[in-house]
């Protein structure tokens, strides 16, 4: 069974001013990200504006990613979509286009009651034979893979790993009592990362590891060794940066984030626009803040 653990960040797909897709930017990135240390991506999360790319926008992303990865660790797609049919039919295009695993939404759509989300992650597991994270994310998507949800899909193979994202940091043990080890749990949550890994988490899906993979990959190893004093000093470090992971414009806030620490850009799709006024001038005071001092930590070690 497949076992993933460690740091996979939510990749965020690059774009031109114009709001085309920028694949040499994206590698790019991609590349850097991996010679950073982690221990996997997932192209077209949330954060790579899924729900905006067509079909062969999402196929030159998943290629380019798998081209450029170029096997040293697993490259998962998103899987976001309304109905049933279509996820089934998408599952199957991206393992054709070279993804190895899966992270699926619950249906964009429609607020599935327990016996219809464990009919949706059923059938779209049936659809190919890669392993599947389920993207669990309550607050945005108001359908919870609760612990009684999760005793109906125990059986089925291909659901390998929970993204946990429900802000509850109790549900992290109620699914290592209930499961022991049969899931792989990540935390999906950045500002949540080290309270997470206390209780055992064994990989983390991350936003912000796309500005500072290095540092992230870092906070990640100094929990998994039980160096929490370590952990929680650069924890606090990156906490400010961590919150603004989980606000509605996250996907502004991370770019513009990414273009102020290595110069990626920062253009969105619309609706979503370019960051101005007091809210821009906040976070780039949030990621300076960071920036300076990150840099102050880095020269008290040398």
């Amino acid at each position: 069974m497949t076992k993933w653990t460690g740091v996979f960040p939510a990749v965020t797909t690059k774009l031109t001013l114009d709001g085309k897709v920028d694949i040499e930017q994206t590698k790019a990135s991609i590349d850097r990200l991996v010679k950073s240390g982690v221990s996997g991506i997932i192209v077209l999360p949330m954060l790579g504006e899924n729900a905006s790319m067509n079909m062969d926008e999402r196929e030159a992303v998943i290629r380019a990613a798998v081209d450029v990865v170029d096997g040293r660790v697993p490259v998962l797609s998103g899987l976001a979509e309304i109905t049933l049919e279509n996820a089934k039919k998408n599952a199957k295009l991206y393992e054709s286009f070279g993804a190895q695993g899966l992270m699926v939404f619950p249906s964009l759509g429609y607020k599935t009651d327990n016996r219809e989300t464990v009919a949706w992650y059923k059938g779209i597991a049936s659809a190919s034979s890669l392993p599947i994270m389920i993207y669990n994310n309550p607050i945005a998507y108001g359908v919870d893979c609760t612990v009684d949800v999760l005793k109906d899909l125990v059986d089925v193979p291909e659901i390998v790993c929970i993204k946990e994202e429900t802000g509850d940091i109790r549900r992290v043990t109620d699914m290592y009592v209930a499961f022991g080890d049969r899931f792989s749990i990540f935390c999906g949550v950045d500002d949540l990362i080290v309270e997470s890994s206390a209780l055992g988490v064994t990989g983390w899906v991350s936003g912000m590891t796309n500005v500072w993979p290095v540092e992230c990959v870092e906070l990640f190893k100094l929990c998994a060794e039980d160096r929490y004093a370590e952990a929680r000093a650069l924890y606090r470090i990156l906490t400010p940066s961590f919150h603004l992971d989980t606000h509605v414009k996250l996907v502004q806030y991370i770019k513009l984030a990414e273009s102020l620490v290595y110069g990626a850009p920062e253009w969105t799709r619309a609706p979503r626009l370019p960051l101005v006024g007091a809210e821009r001038d906040f976070v780039v005071s949030t990621i300076k803040h960071a920036i300076s001092a990150l840099a102050a930590r880095n020269k008290k070690a040398a």
